[in-house]
């Protein structure tokens, strides 16, 4: 089954990292993008006391784990929701604080791997790009409706893409003549678009532009703001919360999040932090960690990835534990 074949990025390192919120009995990690399950399997299986609650907009996705994980059905719950929708979740489940939360951020190996979801741009398929294909605008409905200035906006921001205007002024001429359904087709327009010296440089020439397409249709940034937060408050102390990012702009707000709870109000000039300034949160990873040479080589997807981590110490600044 494929989904057995599935190797997470990180899996010896991520489980280490939650290790010590998940050392007693009943302990909870909520799993925020649950994909193939991978890593909850790992959790799952190292820590027989522990729970699960294992959350995905993608149903297809909740619907393989659900297979994967059925030998830990009584330790597991699933919830078909976006990761900024957390507290509500566990609101819901009666869950006051959990021990840990993970985030495995961007698109899973099963979507890239099923064709007619369109994330991929090596082969041709349907602009979807939906992770939750049940509801809300595709990639098409983005390049065939949205104004030139918005189209280069989000391939500037998202996609991190020198010549975001001039393709988004190409998608307008090319969509005026018959409206965009298939990825090859604009793969072909970037290939057109994009200067050959720069297509020999940086990887796929549509690596960028499929990227921001996917952040826009997903709203991926704006729902990572909210969840980043959300999680961090949902932690108990020892609780942990464990992000792997993908791309520069994700790791970014991930970076801010965790330096913002983890920062100290005192001077900087100042010889200690006196009693009751001590901020409610640690870092637990000394910068961003990276993937091995030998993992790299075993998973390419593993290349690009970013992990942080942070520890709750207090419940509030300067508060006893």
């Amino acid at each position: 089954m494929a989904a057995a074949a599935h190797v997470p990025v990180l899996l010896d390192r991520v489980v280490a990292l939650v290790a010590p919120a998940l050392a007693r009995p009943g302990a909870v990690l909520v799993d925020a993008t649950l994909g193939l399950g991978g890593h909850s399997e790992a959790v799952l299986e190292r820590f027989p006391e522990a729970r699960v609650v294992g959350i995905d907009r993608d149903t297809h996705a909740l619907d393989r784990s659900r297979e994967r994980l059925a030998p830990y059905a009584e330790r597991l719950t699933l919830v078909h929701a976006v990761y900024d929708e957390v507290a509500e979740v566990l609101a819901d489940l009666g869950l006051a604080h959990v021990e840990g939360v993970l985030f495995d951020l961007g698109v899973s190996s099963m979507q890239l791997d099923v064709r007619e979801r369109g994330f991929a741009y090596a082969e041709d398929a349907p602009l979807d790009m939906r992770m939750d294909d049940t509801t809300g605008p595709t990639a098409a409905d983005v390049l065939n409706e949205y104004p030139v200035e918005e189209l280069a906006r989000i391939l500037r921001q998202y996609g991190e893409e020198k010549f975001a205007r001039r393709i988004a002024e190409a998608v307008v001429r090319e969509r005026a003549r018959e409206p965009f359904t298939r990825s090859a087709r604009l793969v072909e327009l970037l290939y057109e678009a994009i200067p050959a010296p720069a297509r020999r440089t940086g990887g796929h020439p549509a690596k960028r532009t499929f990227q921001a397409l996917r952040i826009e249709v997903n709203d991926e940034l704006s729902v990572l703001r909210r969840a980043l937060p959300a999680a961090i408050e949902a932690v108990g102390v020892g609780g942990r919360v464990v992000v792997m990012s993908y791309h520069s702009l994700e790791d970014r707000l991930t970076k801010q999040a965790f330096v913002e709870v983890t920062r100290s109000d005192v001077p900087p000039d100042m010889p200690f932090v006196p009693e009751g300034s001590e901020p409610a949160y640690r870092l637990v990873t000394r910068g961003a960690e990276k993937a091995s040479d030998e993992e790299i080589e075993q998973n390419p997807r593993a290349a690009s990835v970013r992990l942080r981590a942070v520890e709750r110490v207090s419940m509030t600044r300067g508060g006893a534990a």
